[in-house]
């Protein structure tokens, strides 16, 4: 037993003296973390892999010296030499795990991703890192891992054709909160069959809240295959065309200045109804089959407002007309009844 005394002397000193530069080194990269460069996570990441580190180095200064004690064994060598080895792989397992999963948090920070696709690269890469560490520790074991290799094989080829539906949207969730089409709180329409505040997008499916306060579920993969109109991008405002139809003695000059006039003494009395860019008129479509069509075009904060803006300037313009003169046409129709035979009219 005397032999292993200097070996556990050594160890023990090495680790003691890696475990004290390491609180060093800590103490220096979290002072220097403090700055608004972004890496005070990353120093936490390699905070416990650091302790592992040392214990390898402890370790590695152990065995050069049971190597030069002519009496320990060469089995005991060699056993200490895998469990060196274990150590290693175990620790730069966890390194690569924690760095990996720190860097998908701030890409993700800095993207503006949601957090279940956080989570899921996350969890992700762990997994990956952690399974092909696993192996490789089982390697430097002794163990084979061909047979777990294929039996891993044969059962996730059957997972996936069990959870096809599921993994699909899954993958679609994730997708649709990388890509950003649409955002919680965005008003869009799906499919031109669901329109409405997106209220969340789970890792199943999106949830749409529609006008009439009903919420809608579509699945992922349905939405990340339908045609998506996001109203609320690139900006929320709006620009609300207003179609106003006068008759054809009406001087178009005029009716292009009461528009125009109406609009904008509407702006800060309407609530929604933005000044600039400033309202303007158009001679669009232009000659209808019985009356001259004109367009207003004006801006709206967001979609929700143009109903009420829509409904003040309606009134407004109506009253403006009225006013000055200016008729809206009426389309008659001259209904003809005849007998039967075609004998006389009435």
């Amino acid at each position: 037993m005397w032999q292993l005394a200097r070996p556990a002397l050594a160890f023990l000193a090495a680790t003691v003296v890696a475990l004290l530069l390491r609180a060093l080194v800590l103490s220096v990269l979290r002072r220097w973390a403090r700055a608004p460069n972004g890496w005070s996570s990353l120093v936490q990441a390699i905070r416990v892999p650091s302790i592992l580190w040392s214990v390898v180095l402890g370790l590695w200064i152990a065995i050069e010296f049971a190597g030069q004690t002519e009496r320990l064994s060469l089995r005991l060598s060699e056993q200490l030499g895998s469990v060196l080895e274990a150590a290693v792989i175990l620790s730069v397992t966890i390194t690569v795990a924690n760095i990996l999963s720190t860097l998908i948090r701030r890409a993700s920070e800095r993207r503006a991703l949601g957090v279940l696709i956080t989570g899921l690269g996350q969890t992700v890469a762990r997994s990956v890192v952690f399974i092909v560490g696993l192996l490789m520790l089982l390697t430097a074991l002794g163990i084979q891992i061909t047979p777990i290799l294929t039996a891993l094989g044969v059962g996730g080829l059957a997972v996936a054709l069990a959870l096809q539906d599921t993994l699909s949207n899954l993958f679609a969730g994730a997708h649709l909160l990388a890509d950003r089409p649409i955002r919680v709180g965005d008003y869009v329409k799906v499919a031109d069959t669901v329109e409405g505040y997106v209220v969340d997008i789970g890792w199943r499916s999106t949830r749409v809240r529609m006008l009439q306060n009903v919420v809608v579920t579509i699945p992922n993969k349905r939405v990340a295959e339908s045609i998506i109109t996001n109203y609320d991008m690139p900006d929320p405002r709006l620009i609300l065309l207003i179609r106003v139809s006068v008759d054809y003695g009406a001087d178009p000059d005029l009716v292009d200045r009461f528009l125009v006039e109406e609009a904008t003494l509407a702006v800060g009395e309407v609530p929604g109804l933005l000044g600039e860019p400033a309202p303007s008129v158009r001679l669009i479509p232009g000659f209808g089959e019985y009356s001259l069509d004109f367009t207003l075009f004006c801006h709206v904060k967001s979609f929700k407002d143009q109903f009420l803006v829509q409904h003040e300037l309606r009134k407004r313009i109506l009253r403006r007309l009225g006013a000055e003169g200016i008729p809206i046409p009426v389309q008659v129709r001259g209904v003809e009844l005849r007998k039967a035979g075609g004998e006389g009219r009435s």
